[in-house]
């Protein structure tokens, strides 16, 4: 790999499990030290092309180098280059938390002169000094997550990838994890992560946004939502959610509506003159409009709008 500045560069990789395309000529590269997010719902092909990164899955077609290892011929010298968290966390439910870090610290080879401060670190990172001595399968899935996070840096990775790893835990530890990955970016690590949560895109330097199989958008999330933004979008709180929902999706003006937290976030093309006829609209049913105002998208609200673009330019794909 030319390109020090480069940690992860794939070109047009294909996956294929006989007839299904898992991964659809995907190309990108990773800069050092980003945290570049991969966008998308379950099945879209983001963990097909991690595992694929992390040497654990051989490509069909396409090259991909890893910290500048070819994941085709290199793979073995590779998986001790990088880490890997998967959803699934990989510990030992029936280790102690410090049993799981000895093990790791063996697997990944790290030195017996360092194994003590790095035990020590881990420890410190996850939060985990006082609870050393407790079985893994009693700590609660926020504590698990960090645990499992200490472990795949035990050796220093300078190239982390995390696989879905707030999936299951509660918004609360999800916000802790991430102040993790930023202290790791800052430190020099390049963090590449899976997530289908849509507001932890937000968190990302930059994205891939990823729809059966194939790159559908990329870059910095201001750039995707002003460069995806292809309708005005209304944020609408009123008396009756449900009814109103009802009401709205039977506008002409009205292109989409969804749920948003306690209101309804309505996709239209104008949103000034949207506003008085939505307003009609409810107000002659007896529902009360409380708020109704042209607002900034969601991550959400772009990557629905993306997705069903997608949908209409390739219906029979979007069928498997």
């Amino acid at each position: 790999m030319e390109n020090k500045e480069i940690s992860v560069e794939v070109r047009n990789l294909v996956k294929r499990f006989g007839d299904f395309c898992a991964v659809d000529d995907v190309s990108f590269e990773v800069r050092r030290g980003e945290i570049f997010g991969f966008l998308g719902p379950n099945g879209a092909g983001k963990s097909t092309t991690i595992r694929m990164l992390c040497g654990l899955l051989a490509p069909t077609s396409g090259e991909a180098r890893v910290g500048g290892f070819d994941i085709a011929t290199q793979g073995e010298t590779l998986r001790h280059y990088i880490g890997y968290m998967s959803q699934k966390f990989s510990l030992y439910d029936d280790l102690t938390v410090e049993e799981n870090i000895n093990f790791f610290a063996g697997i990944y080879r790290v030195p017996q002169s360092q194994r003590p401060d790095r035990k020590t670190y881990v420890l410190r990172m996850a939060g985990l000094e006082n609870r050393r001595n407790s079985l893994t399968r009693n700590l609660a899935g926020g504590w698990k997550q960090r645990l499992a996070l200490g472990c795949a840096i035990l050796h220093q990775p300078p190239i982390l990838f995390l696989d879905e790893p707030t999936s299951g835990v509660d918004p609360l530890a999800r916000r802790s994890f991430w102040s993790l990955i930023y202290d790791l970016s800052d430190a020099g690590h390049t963090i590449f992560v899976s997530t289908h949560y849509m507001d932890e895109a937000e968190y990302c330097h930059r994205l891939a946004l990823m729809h059966h199989g194939r790159i559908v958008a990329l870059g910095d999330p201001a750039t995707l939502k002003k460069e995806l933004q292809v309708d005005a979008f209304l944020n609408l709180e009123s008396s009756d959610p449900l009814e109103s929902m009802k009401i709205l999706e039977k506008l002409d003006i009205v292109h989409e509506v969804a749920v948003f937290g306690s209101g309804l976030h309505v996709t239209v093309q104008d949103p000034d003159a949207s506003q008085s006829q939505i307003r009609r609209a409810l107000e002659e049913r007896n529902i009360q409009v409380r708020r109704l105002e042209a607002i900034e998208p969601s991550m959400e609200d772009i990557f629905v709008a993306t997705i069903e673009e997608e949908e209409k330019k390739h219906p029979i794909k979007a069928m498997h």
